[in-house]
């Protein structure tokens, strides 16, 4: 007969703990196969879908969309249909249907690290039955014993039908009951539309207002936004590497004019990829940590957190801030150093439509050895940037803006830019760090110059 087996939500990747339930895919009662994704979870890292290893009923599953459970707690239960040797030992003489059944029973164990197992497990057609259907399905035909039914939890409560993690959150903002919401997406799925509608609706007058009492009279409570996912991650991060690096920042002001048109003259056939400015930035940096490798580095401490040594990375592994709408991640790009300024461009594009898509895996995420910041897209002059542990140093970059300078003894309108390098003084002192930031400055300057140390 069937049994009941508890699939936990498995470890999603490197560093996290927990993770979101964003939406259900399987309903209670609903037959699935082996590897066919249950939920799809939002980590610190990624929105995710989970595959099961189980094939058969699923009988419970624990928690509503929204809500955030440990990785180990049970994520659902599913009924199993029995192994066909289980079935002849016991003197039941198995039919096909049960040998096709216990290969969806049988755990694949493809969810170490959870990011779908399978092509195809998702795509196969999905049935609503009992869990009884299915215990009596694979009944022995000659009277045995009386069969154990199998518990069947009660099915948890209708959730609203939401995808988008934006729209959960903008109706939390709101204080919006998206279960009083009609979705006006295929299937009743509610939009953003939607929870902007209620949003802009007049308020309604609460029993206990006066009539000539307005609405926003009344003064609002405060929220308590608890950090999730992305945001968590991010300050936990924020706040380790200021406990824990003893961090300085050099700056310096440079003329960008002669980057601007070297990346004009890369981009002047409409034929090949285009180039932007990070991609070049990018460059300039693996050039500078070649000639600065004590910035490509790692502190080692111990179990109480005491430095033990320096592990000088051989590899650049760029890691590139990037703000998305689940907040700012750092996508990686792996052995940087050996890719032309068109590879890392491609690269780079794919990481940023990853990220914004919320699909950036924990390997895409992870084992950076420096950062490269462009906070100047945000129109903003300078910054100290915050070293993501346990890099040694970020590169922080500046808005180009047009300021008077001088040149050749001549004053000039040129395209200016401010660069901040954030280092780990355990890794080197303060001549090596504005080495490397006088040489990214003068390959800004004169773009030609950098082929000298290419």
């Amino acid at each position: 007969m069937p049994s009941v087996r508890e699939f936990p939500l498995p470890d999603l990747g490197e560093g996290l703990t927990s993770a979101e339930i964003v939406r259900w895919l399987v309903e209670v009662g609903e037959v699935i196969v082996v590897d066919q994704p249950v939920a799809e979870v939002e980590t610190a890292k990624a929105v995710v879908e989970v595959p099961c290893p189980y094939g058969g009923v699923v009988t419970a599953r624990f928690g509503e969309a929204g809500t955030e459970i440990p990785v180990g707690a049970a994520l659902v239960t599913v009924a199993v249909a029995p192994e066909p040797g289980a079935e002849q030992a016991s003197g039941s003489a198995a039919g096909s249907a049960s040998g096709s059944a216990s290969g969806s029973a049988s755990g694949s164990g493809n969810v170490l690290v959870g990011y779908g197992t399978t092509e195809g497990g998702g795509g196969a057609r999905r049935r609503r039955v009992g869990a009884t259907a299915l215990a009596e399905r694979h009944q022995p035909p000659a009277p045995v014993a009386a069969p154990v039914p199998v518990p069947v939890p009660v099915p948890v409560a209708a959730v609203p039908a939401v995808i988008s993690p934006l729209v959960r959150r903008l109706a939390r903002e709101h204080r919006i009951d998206l279960a009083t919401l009609s979705g006006s997406g295929p299937d009743g799925l509610i939009l953003r539309a939607d929870v902007e509608r209620r949003i802009s609706a007049p308020a309604e007058p609460r029993p206990d207002q006066r009539p000539d009492q307005r609405p926003e009279e009344s003064s609002p409570e405060p929220e308590l936004i608890p950090l999730r996912g992305a945001a968590r991650l991010a300050a936990e991060r924020f706040a380790r590497s200021r406990h824990e690096i003893p961090d300085a920042t050099c700056w310096v002001d440079a003329d960008a004019t002669g980057l601007l048109a070297a990346r004009d003259a890369l981009n002047a056939d409409p034929k090949q990829p285009r180039i932007g400015l990070l991609p070049l930035l990018a460059r300039i940096c693996t050039a500078a940590l070649a000639r600065h490798p004590e910035l490509n580095s790692t502190v080692v401490t111990g179990p109480d957190g005491t430095p033990t040594g320096i592990r000088r990375n051989q590899a650049v592994h760029l890691g590139f801030a990037a703000q998305t709408e689940r907040g700012l991640v750092v996508p990686v790009v792996r052995d940087a150093h050996r890719l032309s300024s068109e590879q890392l461009a491609a690269e780079m594009a794919r990481l940023v439509a990853a990220a914004r898509a919320g699909r950036l895996s924990p390997a895409e995420l992870t084992g950076g050895t420096f950062t490269l910041n462009n906070y100047g897209v945000f129109g903003v002059d300078g910054s100290t940037p915050i070293i993501n542990h346990p890099e040694a140093a970020m590169l922080g970059v500046g808005r180009i803006v047009a300021k008077p300078w001088v040149v050749d003894g001549q004053l000039a309108v040129r395209q200016v830019v401010q660069l901040s390098l954030s280092f780990d003084h355990r890794v080197c002192d303060g001549a090596t760090a504005g080495g490397l930031l006088r040489l990214v400055a003068d390959a800004v300057e004169s773009p030609t110059a950098l082929l000298r140390h290419l």
